[in-house]
């Protein structure tokens, strides 16, 4: 069985690296249990609104490429899960501005609000994503923004950032034929000041400091959980053993119909891999479902739940969302 995914939209880009210390940390977490409802034979609501309700931070981060304070801070009410925040990482990143990303990290004005009762659907997942509607923030306020705003017309012309010139779609990561310039955190930075992650924050998982555990990195604009590369062998037992968890995408043996060989631009061959139509989904290729997500227990959540994973292949992260909002 295949699918086809549906691209989310960004923009920016970035490299290099710098140094960053973390002066003040206020921040406290909280461990429960959840619980689930089934209210038909197609949806399930859970319950979240017991995990990590009190959650906040405000660190001077003196990476070079910063010089700011990282500040967040999560809270919940009966029904929501609030952030605030300022979208200023609380690690190190790469320099910014640079040849491949003309853009400054600056202050962002974060106010989200997030259900803490899920309801995941029988739908195959919406596509939802880019600038205008985020599909997750990290638990530091940087949101997840895997897609690009890159494209390729069937002849070859492309470019990394808006106006569109065609359908194929450039990724940001997994390739060295265009460079939008990510840093070590699999992150750059677009026209706004807004840095955001494509793919797993490495430092960030470091900062965390959980190992080769499941380590709940933030949150779903559909109010579920996301964690980053680790989970359980068997997702519904806490006892087997830890693992990278693996995609259900794999890359195209053959390109599809009218797909750019060469680079106008440069010249140069486009390898499959640089598309996000490069890829198809394959039920049961990898350990999760189309929207890089599944069900299981997590040490947060050991009754069990629906969750996303940013994860070390494509999609990397999520392109749609599984429950409803």
């Amino acid at each position: 069985m295949h699918f086809i995914l549906l691209s989310a939209c960004g923009g920016g880009s970035a490299d290099s690296n710098a140094n960053s210390d973390s002066t003040t940390n206020q921040s406290s977490t909280s461990n429960s249990t959840s619980s689930s409802i089934t209210n038909n034979s197609s949806e399930v609501t859970y319950s979240t609104g017991n995990i990590l309700c009190n959650l906040n931070e405000l660190t001077f981060n003196d990476d070079e490429s910063i010089n700011a304070n990282s500040s967040y801070n999560w809270s919940c009410n009966t029904q929501n899960r609030m952030l605030t925040g300022n979208g200023i990482p609380n690690h190190e990143v790469g320099t910014f501005p640079n040849s491949n990303n003309p853009n400054t990290i600056s202050i962002q004005t974060i106010n989200k609000t997030f259900t803490n009762n899920p309801v995941f659907t029988s739908s195959s997942g919406a596509a939802v994503g880019g600038p205008g509607n985020v599909i997750a923030y990290a638990l530091n306020s940087v949101k997840f923004d895997p897609g690009t705003a890159g494209t390729c017309s069937s002849s070859g012309s492309c470019s990394l950032g808006p106006p569109s010139l065609g359908s194929w779609n450039i990724e940001a990561l997994g390739h060295s034929t265009f460079n939008f310039g990510d840093d070590m955190n699999h992150a750059h930075v677009q026209p706004s000041g807004e840095y955001h992650y494509h793919g797993i924050p490495e430092l960030y998982l470091d900062k965390l400091g959980k190992g080769k555990t499941m380590t709940l990195v933030g949150w779903a604009a559909d109010g579920f959980p996301v964690y980053a590369r680790y989970g359980y062998t068997d997702a519904n037992d806490s006892s087997s053993v830890i693992k990278i968890v693996k995609t259900s995408w794999k890359l195209k043996t053959i390109a599809d119909n009218g797909r750019p060989i060469t680079n106008l631009g440069t010249g140069t061959v486009i390898p499959l891999g640089a598309f996000t139509q490069d890829f198809e989904y394959v039920v049961d290729y990898g350990d999760l479902d189309q929207c890089n997500g599944r069900f299981g227990v997590t040490p947060e959540f050991p009754d069990g739940i629906y969750y996303y994973m940013v994860t070390d292949d494509f999609p990397f992260f999520s392109r749609c969302l599984k429950g409803s909002f």
